[in-house]
Formats: C-alpha cells, sequence, structure tokens
C-alpha cells in the first residue's frame, strides 16, 4: 500500500513518524515538498519516504490520500486534482465537512474525516473519524484510539475540543514560568510541570470510569491548597471561559 500526504505541516509529520515507528504495512509515503525542511527531514529519517514534485503527482501514486493543508489552501487546491474512485481520502481539515468534499473530489472515493493530535507521533491520542470505517479504524488503531462518529454534526464537538490544544499547552508555559520567576531553573520548571500534568492525565485515564468530578473532589482537602485553586479559578471565571471558548470555536465549524 502507498500513501500520500499533501501537506507537510505538523500533524502530517506527526501522523508519518507515528506510522513509520508503528506495525502498520506500507510500500511507500509519498510527501509533498510544500514544507521543504520538514520533507527533506522526514526523507533522511526514514528511507520508504520520498517527496513528489507536484500534489498531483501524490494522488496518482497513491492508495491512500491523507489531505492535511489549512482551510483555505484546502479549497484552492483540492478541486484541481484529480482523484480515482479506488482511493481512500483521509482528511485533516477542519472547516471543510464531507459534503464539501464530495463536491470537490468528483469521483466517488471512501472519504473520512479524522483528528489526529500530535501525540500520535507518540502512537498516543484519540482519533475521532467520520463515518466510521473498519480499515481506517485498524490503521488509526495501530498508532492511536480510534472513536467511530456516524455523525457528523457530533463529531463538531471533538474538533471543537482539539482546538484547546494551544491553550494547555500554554497554560504549562504559564505555570513554568512562575517557577522560574521564583528562581527554579527553566529545565527543572519544565520538567516538573509537564510530568506532573502526564501523571494527573494518566491518573485520570485509569480512572475513567468515574465521573471527573469525582476525581475534582478527591483531589482537594479542607481548606487545603487544591480547594484555594479550585475556588479562586472558579470566581475568576476561569472556566466559563472554557466553555465560552468551546462555544466560540463550536460555532465556527457549524457554518
Amino acid at each position: 500500500m502507498k500513501l500520500g500526504f499533501i501537506g507537510t505541516g505538523k500533524i502530517a509529520s506527526s501522523v508519518i513518524i507515528g506510522i513509520c515507528n508503528s506495525k502498520i504495512e506500507y510500500n511507500q509515503i509519498i510527501i509533498s515538498p510544500r514544507n521543504r525542511k520538514i520533507a527533506n527531514s522526514l526523507k533522511r529519517r526514514f528511507k520508504k519516504i520520498s517527496i513528489a514534485k507536484n500534489n498531483q503527482e501524490i494522488v496518482d501514486k497513491s492508495n491512500w490520500v491523507f489531505l492535511s493543508v489549512t482551510p483555505k489552501v484546502g479549497e484552492k487546491i483540492i478541486k484541481r486534482l484529480k482523484f480515482k474512485a479506488s482511493q481512500t481520502v483521509v482528511s485533516f481539515i477542519s472547516t471543510i465537512n464531507l459534503s464539501e468534499l464530495k463536491k470537490m473530489i468528483k469521483v466517488k472515493s471512501k472519504i473520512v474525516r479524522a483528528i489526529p493530535l500530535p501525540p500520535i507521533s507518540l502512537k498516543k491520542g484519540p482519533v475521532p473519524i467520520c463515518p466510521p470505517n473498519k480499515k481506517v479504524k485498524n490503521f488509526f488503531d495501530k498508532i492511536g484510539s480510534t472513536i467511530e462518529i456516524k455523525n457528523e454534526k457530533l463529531s463538531i464537538n471533538f474538533w471543537s475540543t482539539s482546538g484547546m490544544m494551544a491553550s494547555y499547552y500554554d497554560m504549562l508555559r504559564v505555570i513554568s514560568d512562575w517557577l522560574v520567576k521564583k528562581g527554579i531553573k527553566r529545565q527543572d520548571a519544565q520538567k516538573y510541570i509537564t510530568t506532573l500534568f502526564l501523571a494527573l492525565s494518566e491518573d485520570a485515564v485509569v480512572n475513567s470510569q468515574k465521573e471527573l468530578k469525582y476525581l475534582v473532589k478527591e483531589s482537594q482537602t479542607p481548606k487545603g491548597l487544591n480547594e484555594q485553586g479550585l475556588k479562586i479559578m472558579s470566581k475568576k471565571g476561569v472556566y466559563k471561559s472554557v466553555i465560552n471558548t468551546l462555544n466560540s470555536i463550536h460555532k465556527r465549524l457549524n457554518k
């Protein structure tokens, strides 16, 4: 099987790294030259990667085509490409829905939308896909945890929450910077904060059969530090701001 990637940004490169370090069977990965630095780096790192001259060459030579460009670029280039009905097209594009993709692609290819995130390079993290597709599910299960969604309207909720990734990283940055200002070496501050939140997330996964509100309750003691932190952030409207942000992203996706 030959896999083609149109777009070589962070998400595409993360998926490619995950594939190359997995047990997925493939003959070749063909990538676009759009980001020459990333493309050359991937080619040097993995033997089965080749760089195409243009996007049409990727489509011509691939059994599966992954669309990993910005919505603006996608609207411009996808309709110009000549796809084959025998192909599987997997789109990582956030704001181009299935109906629009079908019109752009023109032929009756199997089209699936997927939401991989950078940790997929480590073969970690959920990958929502819509509509359900057994082969695509089996593929992503080898580099992550696939969640099949039958209703595209429901899948928008997952796209919305994926928009909180940068906000999460920025929270880690803010806390790390606070430690640095208090005299802690940056390397130690970042190691502590990232491993702390990793441990908390792993604990949440292990206890995911419970509602998260129980973990919130169990992590506090009366008049303790965590109770104080939660009360202050709640009073400041931090969590309401999170909901407002999700609603705003959701509204954009629900155009």
